[in-house]
């Protein structure tokens, strides 16, 4: 992924926060790898994941500090994530998510991209309000308090997108295995 930013001067942040050239080099690959997780085509992410910095140049001096930074872009990249399924929908595109090259050997990188698919698979079984508590919470390991601030719902209810999403992955995932030994 190239650097989509100028580090002049005029990029500097508000007081207390650091320069958005350094808030892009320290986030841009957990946007990249979020917004393929919630369904950003590997074509587009290249694209979205500008709009998602686009909006944090633009709204930094906004940020209140009442989460984390980390938190903050999260919740500008879920936004992002959810008008690029929307704009797609429309066009009736699908979404699948990022294939990320793995190194070592092409055994493993064969079985990585197994792995992927199958989680690209799970993933697409989730309507979006799951799939974003599952990926926030299981995937990028935040609690949920971060994952209930970012998506804007009230605590019980992120528990309860996760513990359907997790029902769901599960059925499917044993129905995938069981289809497995079959074949």
């Amino acid at each position: 992924m190239q650097r989509a930013v100028d580090s002049s001067p005029s990029l500097t942040a508000p007081a207390g926060l650091p320069p958005f050239a350094t808030v892009y080099d320290d986030h841009a690959t957990f946007v990249w790898r979020v917004l393929g997780r919630l369904g950003v085509a590997r074509a587009d992410l290249e694209d979205v994941c500008q709009e998602v910095f686009i909006v944090v140049h633009r709204r930094l001096g906004e940020f209140e500090g009442r989460s984390s930074l980390r938190t903050w872009i999260y919740g500008i990249a879920l936004r992002c994530a959810s008008d690029y399924r929307r704009r797609t929908a429309r066009r009736g595109a699908t979404s699948p998510v990022v294939d990320v090259a793995v190194a070592g050997s092409q055994l493993e990188e064969l079985d990585a991209r197994d792995a992927r698919a199958t989680l690209d698979r799970l993933l697409e079984l989730l309507d979006p309000e799951k799939r974003e508590v599952f990926v926030l919470f299981e995937l990028e390991e935040l609690t949920m308090v971060e994952v209930i601030a970012i998506v804007g719902c009230p605590l019980q209810t992120g528990y309860s997108r996760l513990h359907a999403a997790r029902e769901i992955v599960a059925a499917a995932a044993a129905r995938m295995r069981a289809k497995e030994r079959r074949s």
